[in-house]
């Protein structure tokens, strides 16, 4: 048996589905054994207040769901720590890992219909441009968790 060199770390990208009741119990399960969980919140923002460099209202909603998320994972006894991130999830990402290397990427959307696929591509596109696992999480009507 190896032992680990460093650190397991766990990079939660928090979209949509921040506030759902389950992702604190997908992440307890998923954070056994991990030494520490960073919860990245991009500032999700619409095109046209993008190009107009008018970020304050989403950064500030961006910090208002990163904060209920890790309230909730604290509930559920997982130790996290967060930041707000770039409006692009994949640009996010990529600024948070220099400083925080992870080992496993959750990405944490919800659950409407004509999201889904917006979701999956943002999904995909992470499993092909960074090496790390990938788990989708998209809580079900009943507010369980669906890995995808």
């Amino acid at each position: 048996m190896t032992q680990r060199t460093h650190p397991r770390r766990i990079l939660l990208v928090a979209g949509d589905a921040a506030d759902a009741d389950s992702l604190p119990r997908t992440m307890q399960a998923r954070a056994r054994g991990a030494d520490q969980v960073l919860v990245v919140a991009p500032a999700l923002n619409s095109r046209l207040r993008h190009w107009a460099s008018d970020e304050d209202g989403a950064r500030a909603a961006a910090e208002a769901r990163l904060n209920r998320c890790l309230a909730r994972l604290r509930e559920q006894g997982v130790r996290a720590e967060g930041v707000v991130g770039d409006a692009d999830p994949l640009q996010a990402v990529a600024d948070t890992l220099p400083a925080f290397p992870a080992d496993e990427l959750v990405i944490a959307t919800g659950p409407g219909r004509g999201a889904r696929r917006l979701h999956r591509s943002v999904v995909e596109r992470a499993r092909s441009r960074f090496d790390l696992p990938v788990l989708h999480v998209i809580p079900d009507s009943n507010g369980l968790p669906t890995a995808a």
